[in-house]
């Protein structure tokens, strides 16, 4: 059951949603969870939210005329200018607190290849929580089980 609800809060915080996995995260690797199944859990999760991220950016181009669209063309606009700037490589970067969950939904707009928005994404994401377990474990001398 704490896998599931690791996935959903995970999922949640991928998500425009407030949420925040990592103390979770954390507090299971403390716990003395198996590291392997905390970063699957969150990774997996986390990745998913960003899907729906991406499936609500495909849906953009459907709403962005409608006058309570909450973004204007403009900033449509300048998204997309940023976006293939770095092209869909920058999607390894939606693991960022700031700026990350945008970008998915960017990438969905932009129509990233389903496959390469998912392991893209995915990669950007278990390297986060990698790096969360691995700072937890430095800081709490937590061992977990692997």
């Amino acid at each position: 059951m704490a896998f599931l609800t690791l996935f959903f809060t995970a999922l949640a915080a991928a998500t425009l949603l407030p949420a925040y996995s990592e103390i979770l995260v954390a507090g299971m690797v403390t716990q003395g969870y198996s590291l392997w199944w905390v970063w699957f859990s969150a990774t997996a999760g986390n990745t998913v939210g960003s899907v729906i991220n991406g499936v609500i950016g495909r849906q953009v181009d459907r709403f962005k005329h409608k006058r309570w669209f909450p973004v204007s063309e403009a900033q449509l606009e300048k998204a997309r200018t940023r976006f293939n700037r770095y092209g869909q490589w920058s999607l390894l970067l939606g693991w960022l607190p700031i700026g990350g969950d945008p970008l998915t939904l960017v990438g969905g707009i932009m129509r990233v290849p389903w496959l390469n928005f998912v392991i893209l994404v995915g990669i950007g994401k278990g390297a986060r929580y990698a790096v969360v377990i691995w700072l937890t474990i430095q800081a709490s001398g937590a061992t977990g089980s692997p």
